[in-house]
């Protein structure tokens, strides 16, 4: 998912992702729900004849992928790998996806608006992929006329997202938080500062793993750089707390905390069958004993790439067949173990 490695990037050791994602309606559609099939594959090509007349999108750095016709199994593989989202899988109408080649970029097209620009980069880099975003917004609105209102700004269709479209998220791993129950607190905090907290794939989504969404709720009456400077400052406050709380967990009993993430570390080595939900858990613990320097031969890109593939769909997808539950969990397990075996040196 990532094009660089974990320790080229400022807060990797809190902060898994960050991203931003432009809402963009084309001005004379009804929005997506309301398209007939004609309408779906005007929007459609006309994003692609945009994108792919550029030199944005030389040298093959691109690749649209059509929605309608990718089995479940492709689909919910990229929403596992955070290149689409839930809706746009689940979509029943012509819709489709620009990926770059490094998937850092994507461009889906008629989710629940005609257009969502998102660009995604490991670690806290909401300024990066802002930039990123607003010169791909810049090369569409030249070929495109959005819909947009003068009072309002850019017009979408829920209400929250009116104004910038803008949603600017950071997922943190926040395991600390989490044993110590202080997590409440922070969900309690966020919802009074209009910040929404979601799992690791966004709305209705669990915090598998310790992994928490942390995201702009409105829009309207503020700048882009206002909505990334809020995010930035709240996630700082969190990342800071959650090293805090590390930190005097292990003072307080570094035995214990050593056991917990050896114990994790030793059963997602040797295991031979993982739920996904069991191998979330014990990644979480493993990644926090690299981040805190007790584990030391296994890194942080390694379990990065053990959690993208692991995950039902991706697993299903590089086995090459439809799995049962029981047998991805074998599978899933067989995988880790042989990720982990064949590491590189740290």
């Amino acid at each position: 998912m990532f094009g660089e490695n974990a320790k080229s990037v400022s807060e990797s050791d809190v902060v898994f992702s960050s991203r931003i994602r432009l809402a963009r309606n084309f001005k004379n559609y009804p929005f997506p729900f309301r398209m007939n099939e004609k309408q779906c594959r005007e929007v459609i090509e006309k994003v692609k004849d945009t994108v792919f007349s550029t030199s944005y999108a030389a040298a093959d750095s691109f690749r649209f992928y059509d929605i309608s016709s990718m089995d479940p199994i492709e689909r919910q593989a990229m929403v596992e790998k955070h290149l689409i989202s839930p809706d746009l899988a689940a979509m029943q109408t012509l819709s489709g996806v620009i990926i770059s080649k490094d998937e850092n970029i994507s461009i889906m097209i008629n989710e629940e608006d005609h257009l969502r620009i998102q660009c995604l980069y490991r670690g806290m880099q909401l300024d990066r992929a802002w930039e990123n975003c607003k010169r791909i917004d810049s090369m569409l609105e030249e070929k495109i006329d959005f819909a947009y209102d003068n009072s309002f700004g850019y017009l979408t269709c829920c209400p929250t997202n009116v104004g910038t479209g803008m949603r600017a998220s950071v997922m943190l791993h926040l395991p600390a938080l989490v044993m110590t129950g202080y997590i409440k607190g922070i969900l309690d905090a966020c919802s009074k500062l209009n910040v929404a907290v979601r799992g690791i794939y966004g709305e209705k989504s669990d915090a598998s793993g310790n992994m928490f969404q942390i995201s702009n709720q409105v829009t309207l009456g503020l700048t882009e750089e206002e909505i990334i400077s809020s995010i930035t400052n709240i996630s700082s406050q969190i990342i800071q707390q959650e090293r805090t709380l590390r930190s005097e967990l292990y003072r307080q009993n570094s035995y214990r905390f050593e056991d917990r993430v050896f114990r994790s570390y030793g059963l997602i080595s040797n295991a031979r069958i993982l739920s996904s939900e069991e191998a979330m858990k014990l990644l979480s613990d493993v990644r926090l004993g690299v981040d805190m320097g007790i584990i030391k031969d296994v890194d942080i890109d390694t379990l990065d790439e053990i959690m993208d593939i692991t995950q039902p769909a991706n697993l299903q997808k590089i086995t090459g067949k439809a799995l049962s539950a029981g047998e991805r969990d074998i599978k899933r397990a067989e995988i880790i173990r042989d990720r982990l075996r064949h590491r590189p040196n740290t």
